[in-house]
């Protein structure tokens, strides 16, 4: 092979190695096309900032500005990222039913929610994406700093006494209760459940204490009652801890219609406490939350004075 057959041979070999090397040098700048922010070198994009304003608006009913949106994707990114290095890292599964959960809670199914995201120029994956950062980063916030975000019984007690509340507020009761329902099938007539309620009537009626109102109820036919169940007046809602307030132990509460049929429950144990009333839940939770927040902010301050976040 002569010289110059040789050199022309380098040069195209030269000359593909060159164009191999710039290939993903150029995908890598095609990507990066619409590029607003890096967050250690990881990229918020024009339209990340625009379906994640569509989204703000569309669950706060007000816009947000262009710079509080950028901070609430640097925050997601941070977030998460600081979670995968302790090894939290939420399941789709678990994404999944949090988006569910939040459809059922508006009222509507998981259709209609993807309905209303994408119609107001959100979409389901920045949806998705920021609960996976809300559960990432609550879990993560309560198992680093657990100690620190215990609500002691004195700090309970002495915002109770700041607050001037009496000692009647302060009483509580700790319930067992048999749920018993009497079975409607589904698709029967109004008459049908019209006929259990009169049959509900006639057991309330009879029913004096649960040692021999259960068993008497577990005769009867097309009629469930279920395992005990252990309840704080603290965990229900007023409305009902104001009908087993109003019922004897030993009876049943007044009939109730339920996906099932005709329900009641039967009120086998009620104990009064001052250690978990309604009034010292609420108190807790709202002392924890605040502690939470705190914690939460300062952390996140700290992450986001590490991190390199570069403007484009």
């Amino acid at each position: 092979m002569t010289p110059q057959i040789r050199v022309r041979g380098r040069y195209i070999a030269l000359v593909a190695a060159v164009c191999a090397a710039l290939l993903p040098l150029a995908s890598v700048a095609r990507s990066q096309e619409g590029v607003v922010v890096l967050v250690d070198g990881e990229p918020i994009t024009s339209l990340d900032i625009q379906q994640r304003s569509k989204l703000i608006e569309l669950s706060t009913h007000k816009p947000a500005t262009r710079q509080e949106t950028i901070d609430a994707l640097i925050n997601e990114i941070l977030e998460l990222r600081e979670a995968k290095h302790y090894g939290l890292d939420p399941k789709d599964t678990d994404v999944n039913n949090a988006f569910a959960n939040v459809a059922s809670t508006m009222g509507v199914d998981v259709q209609k929610l993807t309905q209303m995201l994408t119609s107001g120029g959100a979409s389901v994956e920045t949806f998705k994406q920021r609960l996976r950062a809300q559960m990432a980063w609550a879990t993560l916030v309560r198992g680093r700093f657990k100690a620190s975000l215990e609500v002691a019984d004195s700090d309970i007690e002495a915002a109770l006494r700041l607050h001037g509340s009496g000692e009647k507020s302060q009483v509580g009761y700790e319930y067992i209760l048999r749920p018993i329902v009497l079975i409607v099938p589904r698709g029967s007539p109004d008459s049908a459940y019209e006929a259990r309620k009169h049959d509900a009537d006639a057991l309330r009626a009879r029913f004096a204490s649960c040692v021999d109102g259960i068993p008497f109820a577990l005769q009867l036919p097309e009629v469930a009652v279920r395992d005990p169940v252990n309840k704080s007046s603290s965990d229900l809602l007023q409305q009902l801890r104001d009908i087993l307030d109003g019922t004897e132990v030993g009876h049943l509460t007044p009939p109730e219609q339920t996906s099932e049929g005709i329900q009641m429950f039967a009120v086998c144990s009620k104990k009064e406490t001052k250690t978990d009333t309604p009034e010292v839940r609420k108190l807790r939770d709202e002392m924890f939350e605040k502690k939470f927040g705190d914690k939460a902010r300062r952390y996140l301050a700290d992450l986001r004075r590490q991190a390199m976040i570069e403007y484009k």
